[in-house]
């Protein structure tokens, strides 16, 4: 299995894996399919904070990094989503996506990754836990599909370790 950072030619297979995952399950709240642009415009501003795992040519996954919330006071905490195909799952692919991404998140920085995963989807819940997050809260029902109020469950993980980039706070300066 490859792990790399996504391609103009993976736009397809990734719109495959996230569509299915809108239309057939409970993992995002969204409804909204994701159109072939939408998938290259996030692979072209994303860079290395979208990465794929490949195996015999074939897409399995996908992780991404975004921004948590706006603001210079967030810059070092990104939110991540993940995404493998049906068949990809209980393989090693989402465990191999998140090595991948915590490298890049520590590259640049990154002190926080969070996750926000739907109570829905346990597998994800307990993938997480296994992977060092921590549930940090609980929202109860701020999603709704299917006809149906959802809990979105919050966890994070910790990358640095405590004090790393204590020097760019207000009170260690100066």
């Amino acid at each position: 299995m490859i792990i790399r950072p996504a391609k103009e030619t993976d736009v397809p297979a990734i719109a495959e894996i996230t569509n299915q995952i809108i239309r057939d399950t409970l993992i995002t709240f969204t409804t909204d399919e994701k159109t072939p642009a939408e998938v290259a415009a996030d692979i072209a501003s994303k860079g290395p904070r979208l990465q794929v795992a490949e195996e015999a040519g074939e897409i399995l996954g996908y992780i991404s990094l975004g921004a948590f919330r706006t603001g210079p006071g967030y810059a070092r905490t990104c939110e991540h989503a993940i995404y493998l195909a049906e068949t990809a799952r209980g393989r090693g692919a989402g465990r191999a996506l998140m090595a991948a991404i915590e490298e890049v998140a520590r590259a640049d920085g990154i002190h926080v990754l969070v996750a926000g995963i739907s109570a829905a989807n346990p597998g994800g819940l307990a993938f997480h836990a296994a992977m060092g997050f921590v549930e940090v809260g609980r929202m109860p029902q701020v999603g709704y599909k299917w006809g149906q109020w959802l809990d979105l469950v919050l966890m994070q993980k910790i990358l640095s370790p405590k004090g790393v980039g204590a020097a760019d706070s207000p009170a260690k300066a100066g």
